[in-house]
């Protein structure tokens, strides 16, 4: 007997140190028989939920923790779910329950223990993390959108830089056309008067066939220019709108788009040259090569030559490798500080916001060089020695075949 008591003062002193301990932490501790009736709870749950012993109901989990209680109970596993517990200022809050199990030293379940980890802070923060990545993710959408919609301004704005181009330069060749047409018709009524009056020269009429002959020769010059500079820009045009891939040849390509750049060079200092390898035959997107060709050719209009300076554009196109076309564009223009040619192909950049400028020209090169054509890009450049821009593109664009 003495022994039993002494082993029945053990046990409840080791419980009131139990007790002690898990009272002493800040979560909801609870404990149940085998059965999973409750039969003990520290002293946080009655500060929370302000109800007595008396009234918690010993069968209460099976309510709150539903089948996965009973699944837990007969197959005598650990627990882990989610539930609101009342408190008593009424408001219901999120608690994480952990429940394991009891067992004997011959492994039988006598018993469960459990608690109750306020999660309300946690869930409040999943919230607002949430909120701010919807409210970010919003934001990044809207900025795609308007990003899209500059890149579409700036493609149509470069095309209308080109159709003014054009547009003055076909003025030469139509004017001179009209100052023949207007001289000739001038020279063909005195020829008609003199026949009238009789007084036809063989000088008169010598000096008339020299003016029609040499005439025609202006007039046909200058239309088949105006012709040529319309066609090549309607190639240029049509390859711009219209985004399929066809197989090309890349040298008569880069004269055609070079053709259409050339009336918006500056009056006076800057020219361009073109030198292309023949033969080179590729299956890619030629409205994507063309708008390229356009933006690095305004970029160095806009920025390459200030005050009206001087300068030298050139763009050769040659085959490297079997399968590749290196298409190197430079200008000996004033260059790029090392801070400008780490942002060159940043969106939005631009040394010239005051003029009206985007800052998407580079922008547009790099995404259509590398997305569209599947190619590399690389810039080299220096202030006061110009600038190289080298491109290399696969032959037959990815994703599609070998040009027949």
């Amino acid at each position: 007997m003495t022994e039993r008591k002494r082993a029945e003062a053990a046990l409840k002193a080791s419980e009131r140190q139990f007790h002690t301990l898990a009272d002493s932490i800040p979560q909801l501790v609870w404990m149940a028989d085998a059965q999973g009736a409750i039969y003990w709870l520290n002293s946080h749950w009655y500060e929370y939920t302000g109800r007595p012993t008396g009234e918690i109901n010993q069968h209460g989990w099976h309510t709150l923790l539903g089948d996965r209680w009973i699944e837990a109970l007969a197959a005598g596993t650990a627990l882990e779910s989610e539930l609101s517990l009342l408190g008593k200022d009424g408001e219901y809050r999120p608690f994480l329950t952990r429940v394991v199990p009891l067992r004997d030293p011959g492994g039988v379940v006598y018993g469960w223990i459990g608690t109750h980890i306020d999660i309300s802070e946690r869930k409040r923060s999943e919230r607002e993390v949430r909120r701010a990545k919807d409210a970010a993710e919003a934001a990044l959408q809207n900025l795609r959108e308007t990003q899209n919609s500059l890149i579409e301004a700036e493609k149509l704005a470069a095309l209308g830089r080109l159709v003014a181009g054009v547009a003055h330069e076909i003025n030469n060749p139509l004017g001179t056309s009209l100052t023949v047409v207007s001289s000739l018709e001038h020279k063909s009524e005195l020829l008609a008067s003199e026949m009238a009056q009789g007084t036809l020269k063989r000088s008169s009429l010598k000096e008339f066939v020299e003016a029609i002959r040499d005439g025609s020769a202006q007039l046909q010059q200058s239309l088949n220019r105006a012709a040529g500079l319309i066609q090549s820009f309607k190639q240029v045009a049509s390859d711009r709108n219209n985004s399929d891939l066809r197989s090309f040849d890349l040298g008569d390509l880069t004269e055609q788009v070079a053709s259409g750049l050339r009336p918006a060079l500056p009056k006076h200092g800057v020219t361009l040259d073109v030198d292309c390898q023949r033969g080179l035959s590729m299956s890619s997107y030629p409205g994507s090569y063309g708008q390229v060709l356009t933006n690095l050719f305004l970029n160095s209009i806009a920025h390459a030559f200030p005050d009206g300076q001087q300068g030298k554009i050139a763009i050769k196109v040659s085959a490297t490798g079997a399968n590749d076309v290196e298409i190197i564009f430079t200008d000996n223009g004033c260059g790029m500080t090392p801070d400008v040619r780490r942002q060159a192909f940043d969106p939005f950049f631009t040394t010239r916001r005051h003029q009206g400028c985007t800052g998407l020209g580079l922008h547009i090169v790099y995404s259509v060089v590398t997305d569209r054509l599947g190619g590399r890009l690389d810039l080299k450049t220096e202030p006061g020695k110009g600038t190289r821009v080298q491109l290399t593109l696969p032959k037959v664009a990815p994703g599609t075949s070998e040009p027949e």
